[in-house]
């Protein structure tokens, strides 16, 4: 068993002062408070001092990092994407596809689908010692489909001639290829069969995501009706609000029914929209992502997203002059939103953690209690990421 304590944990129900974490098998086994508290035979604490434990952050989209896409088909891509990850406080992550030919994608979600069941068998292994190659890395939880299914006014840099009608079969063949790891879903719902398309993907316990997306308010209202639950990165790749023509982003920032992500990175939202977001959704709807291509945790230079290139300067990522994706880790994330919004740290870390994972339906994620995966970082009192540890196994930092 292993024990560790710290100034406060954020779990991020409570604030725990003086907390004592306790860990076995790459599970949390027991909260408490360290003050009277016996520690178990043989055992001392990991003290983190004046830190605080957080539970460890979950990223619903992210197309890349450290050179490397998820769609790229070679073996050292999704390694080198998950150690920079856990180096930023990311325990688990959604890979995020790019719209590209169909083919292409359903090879990438068959990859994806093997990485992310050979994560879950060592996952059930929970008596053995974590596999060397695996340890300290982020661990895939399932797929984000972004595209094809995706309106042409507001595709961003997704390839026109790769954007497909929302058609069941389509999905089908998607969610076959990905044996059924597709957990979330973006889609335009103003799409031709896309209110069957949402309501069957949310049967089958898929978060459908409204964005890239044209949609008038009514429209977007049958989407939540239909299933929509949730928006991607919130005015990106959105009809504008207009006062007297609110569209999709009226519907998405009034409808309670409907969680949302935004890209904080200051470059992608104003940081006083950014700040109108987070009081239009609250804390408990409010949801970070990155957005993260490739280029992120690299030099200036030129990269990919899917098989489109993109160029990165000053911590800009664009593509024929519009923005493709970013360079932003989560944790920047929760350290912008807090100065952005004017939020404390606790509330900040809950919308990279407990948020994400109870939208994309995952148990034992983004929160500390007991029987929860210990996944868990150390931040200092700004919200650096000092240690990441995932099941309990410390990445590298």
């Amino acid at each position: 068993m292993l024990a560790f304590t710290a100034s406060r944990l954020l779990a991020p129900e409570r604030i725990l002062e003086r907390p004592l974490l306790l860990v076995e098998h790459g599970r949390v086994v027991e909260i408490s408070v360290r003050d009277g508290k016996a520690m178990p035979a043989g055992e001392s604490a990991h003290d983190f001092g004046d830190a605080d434990i957080a539970p460890g952050y979950v990223d619903l989209h992210i197309h890349g990092s450290s050179g490397y896409d998820v769609m790229d088909d070679t073996p050292e891509a999704l390694p080198a994407i998950e150690r920079l990850l856990a180096r930023h406080g990311v325990t688990s992550y959604f890979p995020t596809t790019v719209t590209a030919p169909l083919d292409t994608t359903l090879r990438a979600v068959d990859r994806l689908a093997d990485a992310i069941e050979e994560c879950e068998q060592e996952r059930a292994r929970t008596s053995e010692p974590r596999k060397a190659e695996r340890s300290g890395r982020a661990a895939p939880l399932g797929i984000h489909l972004e595209g094809p299914f995706i309106s042409h006014a507001r595709r961003g840099i997704h390839p026109p001639e790769n954007l497909l009608p929302a058609k069941l079969e389509t999905f089908e063949r998607l969610w076959q290829a990905a044996r059924g790891h597709i957990r979330i879903l973006t889609i335009a719902p103003e799409l031709d069969g896309a209110m069957e398309l949402i309501a069957t993907a949310s049967a089958r316990g898929v978060c459908v995501s409204l964005g890239h997306s044209d949609a008038d308010f009514p429209t977007t209202e049958r989407a939540i009706d239909a299933g929509a639950r949730h928006a991607t990165h919130t005015f990106n790749a959105m009809r504008p609000l207009d006062h007297r023509d609110p569209g999709i982003l009226g519907a998405v920032l009034t409808d309670a029914r409907v969680s949302a992500d935004v890209i904080a990175d200051g470059v992608h939202v104003d940081p006083a929209i950014v700040k109108l977001f987070a009081r239009a959704k609250g804390p408990e709807q409010t949801v970070l992502i990155t957005d993260a291509t490739a280029a992120t945790g690299m030099p200036d230079g030129r990269y990919r997203l899917g098989s489109i290139e993109v160029d990165v300067k000053g911590g800009k990522c664009t593509s024929d002059g519009k923005l493709a994706g970013s360079v932003l880790t989560l944790d920047r994330a929760v350290r912008n939103l807090a100065r952005f919004a004017e939020w404390d740290l606790p509330q900040a870390v809950a919308t990279a953690s407990r948020n994400p994972a109870r939208i994309a339906g995952i148990r034992n994620k983004g929160a500390l209690v007991a029987g929860a995966d210990a996944d868990f970082i150390v931040l200092d009192g700004e919200g650096n990421v000092l240690r990441t540890f995932i099941g309990g196994v410390e990445g590298c930092v």
